[in-house]
């Protein structure tokens, strides 16, 4: 197979596989921060043994990287937690929705690391998130449940493009799977001193569950995500993730009767549009 169709195969297998993971939200009966912590540890044991089979370093080159992933894997950590949450408080197509405006705010951000100013077109980028975010908010109340949703899944947007652009400038020279395995441990060890009091608690089919959730959900899609990478450009792959909305809703709606309403749906296609639009035009500015 030629290696251009061998990363389109894993990026689209990474893709729907991530989809899926959102499922788990509804189906573990437990909350957002005990499934983030147990998960992570299957992931966390897959990976290693993924990098010692395919003989990768393990050890960090430096002090100061440690340091640097002990944020990392702080962002990871609270990213994770508030997007479960986000799905579990709302609905699994609002939370997904929610946390695709991450690429709009990563354009609004990065001027903080890099000095830089936002092109008019990401100012009208991020107008139409905003409009987007507004179509799926029914009523601005805090004790509306699709609205916690919106503002859990994005807080959890702003962890990830906070800790996608740290590990961008500052983790980029270590492989993803060697980068991921180091922040998700560090996400046990931020989550373990709140979330361990449920382990004795957990049934066999869950501890099942987690099991999935963490090896083939977890670390077999982030592995082929950084697979796909070796064979063509970032900003492909990233286009292709855009998909994972579809993927969540879509099987959100088969399996679980989670139907989005229509203004959700013009809600959802307005973000995830600026989302591709923002990826497309990163690529064309390298």
């Amino acid at each position: 197979m030629h290696p251009t169709h061998k990363g389109l195969w894993a990026v689209h297998s990474a893709v729907f596989l991530f989809g899926l993971t959102a499922l788990f939200s509804r189906l573990i009966a437990l909350p957002a921060l005990e499934i983030t912590l147990l998960r992570s540890l299957f992931a966390v044991a897959a990976l290693w043994a993924v990098i010692r089979w395919q003989g990768d370093p393990v050890k960090l080159q430096t002090r100061g990287d440690y340091a640097t992933v002990l944020l990392l894997g702080v962002l990871l950590a609270g990213h994770w937690v508030t997007y479960f949450h986000a799905m579990q408080v709302s609905s699994i197509a609002v939370g997904v929705i929610a946390l695709y405006t991450f690429p709009v705010m990563t354009v609004f951000l990065e001027p903080l690391f890099h000095g830089d100013r936002p092109h008019w077109v990401d100012v009208i980028s991020g107008i139409g998130v905003v409009f987007g975010i507004y179509l799926l908010v029914p009523e601005f109340r805090l004790d509306n449940a699709t609205t916690q949703g919106v503002l859990w899944g994005m807080l959890s947007a702003l962890l990830f493009a906070l800790r996608n652009i740290v590990q961008g400038r500052y983790f980029r020279r270590y492989p993803a799977k060697q980068a991921l395995m180091y922040q998700i441990l560090i996400t046990i060890l931020v989550l373990l001193p709140f979330g361990s009091a449920v382990i004795p608690q957990v049934s066999t089919a869950q501890w099942s569950q987690l099991l999935l959730l963490g090896v083939i959900f977890t670390a077999l899609p982030h592995t082929l995500f950084a697979f796909s990478l070796r064979n063509f450009k970032a900003k492909t792959a990233s286009l292709v993730a855009c998909l994972q909305v579809v993927y969540a809703s879509l099987f959100a709606a088969l399996l679980l009767g989670e139907w989005p309403t229509a203004t959700t749906i013009l809600g959802g296609l307005i973000v995830v549009s600026a989302a591709m639009f923002e990826t497309y035009m990163a690529g064309r500015r390298v």
